[in-house]
């Protein structure tokens, strides 16, 4: 009994730090990267993915990752994205939201296939097992369908996910959709730039130097470091990267 509450307790008090939202410093994340790592902890994988597929363009509208997935080449992805896309009309585990229109269940790729059926089937062949992924739980967020918001979580071989792990899950829902239309509202309110500092930052984001920087507009060192303080200021940021990151994630 002494072991079940330690373990309960822990639980407890994992789920109050993920509820709790804290907010990452210059993040213009999805979710807050330590809220991620919560999740990761309270239901311990080898990865968990943030994102959003759009299935009328195949693509993936966005990928947020904490932890740490199979290890994949550079030069397997391009096939990787096409055999997703191939098989995922054929895939209940991926496209259960979409035809449904459930977006409440947490879901299990063992609620759809026994483990021979899975390992037989086409996207397990050309997708999971590339990726190394064995088990799969997913939970939506408020969203639509052909654009659903997922949490993804990936384990190599090993035991399911549990029971308890839907129900955690199932508790925390509506904080990590709060979690989610707050990080949204952040990103809508990022200051606006002006022309020069738009052009600025995005030499920033190709990765030059200020004094690159500097010949590239026929202005000084002395200014593009001017130009960067302001950014700085109405960015809320203190750094090149974080400017970067949040400027560029709030115009998608």
């Amino acid at each position: 009994m002494a072991q079940r509450t330690t373990r309960a307790e822990r639980e407890l008090q994992t789920m109050l730090h993920i509820i709790a939202r804290p907010g990452d410093v210059d993040s213009a994340d999805r979710l807050p990267t330590s809220m991620m790592a919560g999740l990761r902890e309270l239901i311990p994988c080898d990865s968990v993915s943030f994102t959003t597929y759009d299935t009328e363009r195949r693509e993936v509208f966005f990928d947020q990752d904490v932890g740490e997935p199979a290890p994949v080449a550079d030069s397997d992805w391009e096939g990787l994205d096409e055999a997703f896309w191939t098989h995922y009309w054929d895939s209940p585990p991926c496209h259960y939201p979409d035809s449904s229109g459930d977006l409440t269940s947490v879901t299990t790729a063992s609620d759809f296939y026994s483990v021979r059926e899975l390992h037989s089937a086409a996207m397990y062949c050309e997708w999971f097992r590339p990726m190394g992924v064995e088990r799969e739980m997913m939970l939506c967020l408020p969203s639509r369908p052909g654009r659903v918001l997922r949490l993804l979580f990936w384990r190599g071989p090993g035991p399911d996910f549990s029971p308890r792990e839907r129900s955690l899950l199932t508790l925390l829902r509506p904080h990590l959709h709060d979690a989610y239309r707050e990080q949204r509202r952040r990103r809508s309110s990022v200051p606006q730039l002006t022309a020069r500092q738009r052009q600025l930052l995005r030499l920033v984001a190709a990765g030059h130097t200020n004094g690159q920087i500097a010949r590239r507009l026929s202005i000084t060192e002395a200014t593009v470091r001017k130009h960067l303080e302001h950014v700085f200021q109405r960015l809320h940021v203190t750094s090149r990267t974080a400017a970067v990151t949040r400027w560029f994630n709030s115009a998608q």
